[in-house]
């Protein structure tokens, strides 16, 4: 199997379980929603950047961004840069369910660590941290 294929095995199966317990949580959000939610920057950010960073058109975040708003999650507010335009950014609601996602993606990770060693995981993390820096142009 190539490496990608695998790389992404791991990827939803962390996201299987990060939505599973997000749902449990009571958090209705979907995977697309998901998608666009853990990419929102601590102090906010713009909804083409959220756009192309979650690799979907702009009319598509809006929608999944409406839905997170509709859900109490994320609110839009003036972008003190700039203002005309607007920042995404979590609710008070939306950053205790960002902190739980993390909970959850913590705990996977230390699960795979159990499982995987020290020194595997650790040299796992090293290695894709270095595959970043020619693979992520959002770095």
């Amino acid at each position: 199997m190539d490496l990608a294929t695998l790389m992404f095995i791991a990827y939803r199966a962390m996201d299987d379980e990060v939505l599973r317990a997000m749902r449990a949580s009571g958090y209705q959000v979907t995977v697309a929603q998901a998608r666009i939610a853990q990419r929102i920057a601590p102090g906010g950010s713009r909804l083409t950047d959220l756009a192309e960073q979650a690799q979907v058109t702009k009319q598509t975040a809006s929608l999944l961004v409406a839905a997170l708003e509709n859900e109490g999650l994320v609110e839009r507010v003036p972008d003190p840069a700039d203002g005309r335009a607007r920042l995404i950014r979590f609710t008070p609601k939306g950053q205790t369910a960002a902190d739980r996602a993390r909970e959850v993606v913590t705990r996977v990770e230390q699960n795979w660590t159990e499982h995987l060693g020290p020194e595997l995981a650790g040299a796992l993390r090293q290695a894709l941290t270095k595959l970043r820096e020619v693979a992520d142009p959002y770095q």
